[in-house]
C-alpha cells in the first residue's frame, strides 16, 4: 500500500509523477476503515451512538466496504507490477511471492505484538470482547505464516485477516502470470491472461463469493482483486479502440450477471471502483505543490501503516475513555475522534520507524540471498 512521496525544501512538499487518483481512493479507504472498526469495536461508539445515531450506524455497516477499494487497487497495482506491459513475462514465481512475504510480514508482526500488549493493557481498564487472550506460541507462528483463519485461530488485530487475503491474491497472480508466461505463440499470450483472469473473476463472483465458508480463502476475493487487474489491462494507452472495448467488456458483463443473480454491495462498489480506474487509474499528479496533494499522498503512503497499527491504538483509547472519562455521549465522541487521529500519528511514526526500516533490512537479506544463488 506505500507510495512514495518526495520531499523539498520549503514549507510545501512536492508531489511527485505519480498515480494521483489511486492515493486518494487509499486515503478515503484507509479513513473510512479506521472509524468502521471504532464504530465496531469498543464502548466508546455504543456511549457515542445517542449523539449521532445514524453516523455510527453507517460506520458500522457500511465503511467496512471500503475494503473493496483495497481489493480493486491491489490488483490494479499488482498488474503494473507483475506485467506493466499487459503482456506475461517469465517470472520467478517463488521469489516474487517471497518478496511480497518479506515485504508484509515483518512490519504485520510488529503490529500483531503491539495488539498483544495493547490487549494486555485494555484488559486492566475494561472487561470487552475486543480484548484478546494471551496468545500461545502456536497462535503467534499461525498469525507469521498468514495461516491464522484457515488453521482457526482467532485473528490477534483486526486487519489480520486482510494481510493473509492480500498474500494469497499476490501469490494466485503470481502463479497464473508465470503459468501464462509458459506459452511462446505471441498471438495467443495476447488474450491467455485476460481470458485466464476473467475465468478466475467470473468463478469467484458466481460460487465462491456466494459462500461464506469460502471467505479465508483467495478465490472469495479474487473476483473483486481480478477486476482491478482488467482495469490496469484496459486502460492501456497502447491498445487499440476495439481491444479496449472488448476488455471492458470483459470487466462488466460478468460482474453485471453475478449481481443480477445475487446482488451484493460490496461487489457493486468494486465494479465502480474498477470502471473509475479503467477511466483515470494512470492519471498523474504532476509536480504540484499544494498542500492538499501532498497530504493526500502522505496519507497514502503511510496507509498500510494505519491499516496495521490503528486497531491496538483503538483498544487503548477505548479502554482509557472507559475507565477514566464519564461515560456521557460528548465525551465518548470526543474519544472517537483522539483515538482517529491518534491512529493516523501512531501510523505515521509506524511507518518511519517499522515499515520503512524492516523493508529496507528485509530488501537487502533477498538482494544477498539472490546473489549467492546466482553465484552458486
Amino acid at each position: 500500500m506505500a507510495v512514495v512521496v518526495e520531499k523539498v525544501s520549503g514549507a510545501k512538499p512536492s508531489a511527485p509523477g505519480q498515480f494521483g487518483l489511486i492515493n486518494l481512493l487509499k486515503a478515503i479507504a484507509a479513513q473510512l476503515i479506521v472509524l468502521h472498526h471504532l464504530a465496531f469495536y469498543g464502548p466508546m461508539a455504543d456511549y457515542a451512538r445517542p449523539l449521532m445515531p445514524d453516523v455510527i450506524d453507517w460506520l458500522d455497516s457500511f465503511a467496512r466496504i471500503a475494503v473493496q477499494v483495497f481489493l480493486v487497487i491491489g490488483g490494479f497495482l499488482v498488474a503494473k507490477s507483475l506485467f506493466p506491459k499487459g503482456q506475461p513475462g517469465l517470472i520467478n514465481p517463488l521469489g516474487t511471492v517471497w518478496r511480497r512475504y518479506a515485504k508484509l510480514v515483518p512490519p504485520f508482526m510488529v503490529a500483531i505484538l503491539f495488539a498483544v500488549a495493547a490487549s494486555a493493557l485494555a484488559n486492566r481498564w475494561m472487561t470487552h470482547d475486543s480484548i484478546s487472550a494471551p496468545p500461545d506460541f502456536m497462535q503467534l507462528a499461525a498469525h507469521a505464516l498468514l495461516l491464522q483463519g484457515v488453521l482457526g485461530y482467532d485473528s490477534l488485530s483486526a486487519g489480520a485477516w486482510y494481510v493473509a487475503i492480500d498474500f494469497q491474491l499476490y501469490a494466485v497472480v503470481a502463479l497464473l502470470v508465470w503459468l501464462c508466461g509458459r506459452f511462446s505463440g505471441s498471438r495467443l499470450r495476447r488474450w491467455l491472461m485476460p481470458a485466464v483472469f476473467v475465468i478466475g473473476i467470473s468463478m469467484s463472483l458466481l460460487y465462491f463469493n456466494r459462500d461464506p465458508d469460502w471467505d479465508e480463502w483467495a478465490p472469495y476475493f479474487f473476483g473483486s482483486y481480478g477486476l482491478g487487474i482488467m482495469a490496469w489491462l484496459a486502460s492501456d494507452p497502447a491498445r487499440r479502440p476495439r481491444a479496449v472495448a472488448l476488455l471492458v467488456a470483459m470487466i462488466v458483463l460478468p460482474t453485471l450477471i453475478a449481481l443480477a443473480l445475487d446482488f451484493r454491495l460490496r461487489i457493486a462498489v468494486a465494479l465502480v471502483v474498477a470502471c473509475v480506474l479503467f477511466l483515470f487509474g494512470r492519471a498523474r499528479t504532476g509536480s504540484y505543490s499544494y498542500w492538499g496533494i501532498s497530504a493526500v499522498n502522505r496519507l497514502a503512503q503511510i496507509s498500510y501503516s494505519v491499516f496495521l497499527i490503528h486497531f491496538p491504538v483503538c483498544l487503548v483509547m477505548n479502554a482509557a475513555f472507559t475507565r477514566f472519562v464519564p461515560p456521557e455521549p460528548h465525551y465518548q465522541a470526543l474519544g472517537m475522534l483522539v483515538a482517529w487521529g491518534a491512529s493516523l500519528m501512531a501510523g505515521a511514526a509506524f511507518y518511519r520507524c517499522v515499515e520503512l526500516p524492516l523493508g529496507r533490512a528485509m530488501q537487502s537479506v533477498t538482494e544477498v540471498a539472490s546473489s549467492r544463488t546466482a553465484f552458486i
